[in-house]
């Protein structure tokens, strides 16, 4: 009897060695076959990343922010030159100009307009021309004899002021003799919030930068930061106590970093959060689906494209107050450069053989 137990127990023992090994090997397939899926996913997930961004763009966030952008929707009043076919393939269409303004908008006043940059895009090529008009630049404001106490020659910020976007469009057109497609404007305080919204940006600011004139809004920015705020970066754009073309050239840099910042796959996520904080403090007459398709180029296709810029020349003169005196032979030289930006048949080398003052590195 005692025998047979041991015989018995001997037996559950090699069966249960056997089970053990048959065990260890299946949980040995099963993790070699976790880590090949793994290994596999990842692999899939990095070739296929942007196809599967691109789809999400397309059907996830392009909807949702579409309603959104639709309450930006503002356009001017007989505007001829809004032709720009949205049913075109952005590889394929032709350069369109567009209006930057970045206002001081407060309530239901109009404001000045603190940034006024002429751009013209050029899709086909992923290059775009950035033309600074110095905010103090004296002209004439197109439209002011229809507003009472309006200044028909004065500085081109008070077209803005006057008028809105309707009179700065019909001004800086006159201005530079050139066609605006399309206009957008953003009041500084939804530049803040949408900066902030991107987790602040990088900005190359190595000096500490600081209003010391009483006269001027206390501001204050540390060098050598990773990453800025958007308070930080709303003064660092309006700061202005070294030059206007220093100035206009950091307005240039904080809208080429906004475009880096916004490529970011958090970002990108969060595209209709950002459009939703801009709101009320966005405006323009492009329409959504057109924003939504430059926005896809940037981000997916053709990554930030390379910026020409070019501030416009001229002298300070005071009279009843300071203005910019521009230079009659850059007005011309400017609307040349335009319009060979303009130029569909205008090579890539032709453009970089007439650049303006400097072209911001990719």
């Amino acid at each position: 009897m005692k025998k047979n137990n041991e015989n018995q127990l001997s037996l559950l023992q090699r069966t249960g060695k056997k089970k053990s090994k048959k065990q260890s090997k299946r949980k040995k397939k099963i993790w070699i076959f976790m880590l090949a899926f793994i290994i596999i996913a990842g692999i899939s997930s990095f070739v296929f990343r942007k196809e599967l961004m691109m789809f999400g763009f397309d059907h996830v966030v392009a909807p949702t922010v579409e309603g959104t952008l639709k309450n930006s929707y503002v356009p001017l009043k007989d505007n001829n030159d809004e032709t720009f076919d949205v049913s075109t393939k952005l590889d394929k269409s032709p350069p369109f100009s567009l209006l930057l303004l970045g206002t001081d908008q407060r309530k239901n006043e109009n404001g000045l307009s603190d940034s006024i940059i002429y751009s013209v895009v050029r899709p086909k090529d992923n290059k775009v021309l950035f033309v600074s008009i110095p905010r103090d630049s004296y002209t004439k404001i197109v439209g002011a004899e229809n507003v009472k106490g309006a200044r028909r020659n004065t500085k081109i910020n008070a077209a803005h002021s006057y008028g809105g976007a309707q009179m700065s469009v019909d001004t800086v057109r006159n201005l530079l003799d050139a066609p605006i497609n399309y206009y957008a404007t953003i009041n500084f305080n939804g530049l803040v919030e949408v900066v902030d919204a991107l987790g602040g940006v990088e900005l190359p600011i190595t000096k500490l930068i600081e209003n010391k004139n009483p006269a001027h809004e206390k501001l204050r920015v540390e060098p050598n930061k990773p990453i800025y705020s958007g308070r930080e970066a709303l003064m660092y754009v309006r700061y202005r106590e070294d030059s206007d073309f220093k100035r206009t050239e950091r307005q240039r840099i904080f809208l080429k970093a906004a475009l880096e910042r916004m490529k970011n796959i958090r970002n990108i996520s969060n595209i209709k959060q950002i459009m939703e904080l801009a709101g009320e403090n966005f405006k323009t007459n492009m329409k959504a689906d057109l924003m939504l398709e430059l926005a896809k180029k940037v981000i997916f296709e053709s990554g930030t494209p390379q910026i020409t810029s070019h501030m416009m020349q001229g002298t300070d003169k005071r009279t009843d107050q300071w203005y910019y005196i521009l230079d009659e032979e850059d007005v011309r030289n400017t609307h040349e450069l335009i319009e060979l930006w303009l130029d569909p048949d205008t090579t890539v080398s032709e453009l970089i053989s007439e650049v303006g003052d400097d072209t911001l590195p990719n």
